[in-house]
């Protein structure tokens, strides 16, 4: 297996980070290229929840800002954790995270996907967002159990 191009995303979360060590090992046994995603939610899906009481204009502001502090926390990220990774690239997208995922395979070409899941154990071994990338994505996915373990059924072959 060769690898040239990584595809991270996270959410920031705990088990999200587990994933870390994988993508730091592939990238400098490899010397791959380290895509890192962010995909935040896009806040006007939930404005029925807000009965009314932020305008448009507001949920954008708010939008704008949480995506600016998601890069910062990304480059953050990239400058401290991964270093001796042969490059990095820091994608921020609005939408939904599974789909979003899909898209960017599409559009980048990585090789391998690295990420956490926050499955149930044994009622649902995978989170939505990471069952949806794993029965969907034409590359290899390695999931990454929240207590840092690979799930063997996490990989989907091409």
């Amino acid at each position: 297996m060769e690898v040239r191009k990584i595809l991270w995303p996270t959410d920031f979360s705990r088990a999200a980070s587990t994933a870390e060590p994988y993508v730091i090992s592939l990238s400098r046994k490899y010397h791959a290229d380290v895509h890192l995603l962010h995909v935040a939610e896009d806040l006007s899906r939930f404005e029925h929840y807000w009965g009314g009481g932020l305008d448009a204009r507001h949920i954008e502001q708010i939008q704008e800002f949480g995506m600016k502090v998601s890069r910062q926390r990304l480059e953050e990220m990239c400058e401290k954790r991964l270093t001796g990774c042969p490059r990095y690239f820091i994608h921020i997208v609005l939408g939904d995270p599974a789909q979003t995922i899909l898209k960017l395979i599409d559009e980048i070409g990585p090789d391998v996907v690295v990420m956490a899941t926050h499955g149930m154990k044994a009622i649902f071994p995978f989170g939505s967002v990471a069952e949806r990338v794993i029965r969907n994505s034409p590359v290899p996915v390695l999931a990454i159990r929240p207590n840092g373990q690979e799930m063997d059924q996490g990989m989907a072959g091409t």
